[in-house]
């Protein structure tokens, strides 16, 4: 599936399989990997977008080199930046062209048009979905999580729960997937659809939900502990008493501090290095459950999500929070921004609807719901549908919109001008945006 986003804004889809004599396709030389380098340096050193240079890289080996060894990025960031050429960093260069990734991404967010593409995507249904480096993994509901492309929505892969017990939560990154039972974990290889480690004995039981940071696992229970899995010892490292009601989200974060959300309405931490427990983020309301939670390391904030639809932020340095608005008049069950952004954070839950709110005040920017219905059980597997997308006014009364256009969101999970959504079906959303038009 071709989207406007991969096709590129300054001629990179230019670059298009030649005619043969015939007219048809076939033929020696017929394509564009088979031009020389020279020819391609030419094409590619006049392209002026920095994404399209970017998407072109990543196209084959051969491109990545031509694109790389005639220095075209270093070049094209010395054209828009003629100042900086006298220091030649290239510490810079890559700094810049994150910077531009990140504003294109926060822009479109806030301003651009998007639109959704579904399908069915397990037999029964997917609660929990996760998105890293261009891969969506889906499930729980069913015996299977599945791995998708974030941009073509192909599946690629899928991994079968070993045990009789129905996964809780799972996350994943490049080589492994992690799940979690209610008192096992079980570790797959990408490669693999057969899990390759199951964890033994009664370390932990009630496990409620997890969260992976390669090589550790922090399990959150229902007494209130906090496991710590070491998965190349295959054993508990530590134990921590965070909470004394069930924890319901855990997040780890990058200098070794472990947030812990609970049915009471707080968010413990605690130090890793030290073994202690730091202190506890309360709310100025009346407690609610906390529901999901999110951390900004370029901020050290942390975000969270209550059962009263209240959106959470905290300064870790201060243990202070910086601002709580009530953004849904209903629980919030995710809430996740790309790692890097400082400007938006995506919030779904019970009333379907998706909300873009800003990180520095909690002011919801932009709402949205698909404008149709969600796909028919009768659907084939993996036909993908194009969706439109409703813009919800601000006063806009939920409650006169039909609840089939805004279905509950499950989870969500967000990469470079992407969400992907679960609804507690077996249909997965991903939500395209893209730059506003000049």
């Amino acid at each position: 599936m071709e989207t406007s986003s991969s096709r590129g804004r300054s001629g990179s889809a230019g670059l298009k399989r030649r005619r043969g004599p015939g007219g048809g396709g076939g033929g020696s030389g017929s394509t564009a990997q088979a031009l020389n380098d020279d020819t391609l340096r030419s094409v590619f050193s006049r392209l002026d977008d920095h994404f399209d240079l970017a998407r072109c890289s990543a196209v084959c080996n051969s491109w990545n080199r031509v694109i790389d060894t005639a220095h075209l990025m270093r070049d094209l960031y010395y054209k828009r930046n003629p100042q900086a050429r006298s220091s030649g960093s290239n510490t810079s260069i890559k700094s810049y062209f994150k910077e531009l990734a990140l504003d294109e991404h926060a822009s479109s967010f806030s301003r651009g048009p998007a639109e959704v593409y579904q399908w069915i995507g397990h037999p029964n249904q997917a609660t929990i979905c996760r998105m890293k480096s261009g891969s969506i993994l889906t499930g729980v509901g069913d015996k299977t999580l599945r791995l998708w492309s974030a941009e073509s929505c192909k599946y690629m892969n899928e991994y079968i729960v070993p045990s009789s017990k129905m996964l809780v939560d799972f996350d994943f990154d490049e080589n492994k997937i992690v799940g979690l039972t209610s008192s096992q974990l079980c570790i797959w290889r990408r490669s693999e659809p057969r899990s390759i480690f199951q964890s033994r004995g009664a370390s932990f039981n009630r496990g409620l939900c997890m969260s992976y940071a390669d090589p550790e696992v922090i399990i959150g229970c229902e007494d209130g502990r906090a496991f710590v899995y070491d998965m190349y010892s295959r054993s508990c490292s530590s134990i921590y008493r965070l909470h004394s009601s069930p924890l319901t989200c855990l997040t780890i974060t990058d200098d070794q501090l472990i947030a812990a959300g609970s049915t009471f309405g707080n968010v413990a931490i605690a130090d890793q290095t030290s073994g202690q427990k730091l202190g506890v983020l309360k709310s100025a309301f009346a407690p609610t459950a906390i529901r999901c939670l999110s951390f900004s390391t370029s901020g050290h904030l942390i975000f969270a999500g209550s059962s009263a639809g209240y959106a959470h932020c905290w300064d870790l340095r201060t243990l202070r929070p910086l601002w709580e608005k009530r953004v849904s008049p209903n629980v919030i069950y995710s809430a996740h921004h790309l790692p890097g952004d400082t400007a938006t954070l995506a919030v779904g839950g019970i009333d379907g609807v998706l909300r873009l709110i800003c990180q520095r005040t909690g002011e919801t920017i932009r709402s949205f719901i698909v404008n149709a219905d969600r796909p028919a059980a009768s659907s084939s597997h993996q036909q993908v549908e194009k969706k439109s997308v409703r813009q919800v006014a601000p006063n806009a009364r939920l409650d006169n919109i039909p609840t089939r256009l805004r279905p509950q969101i499950t989870c969500l999970a967000v990469g470079m001008k992407k969400i992907v959504t679960t609804h507690g079906e077996n249909y997965i959303r991903v939500w395209k945006f893209r730059p506003k038009s000049s």
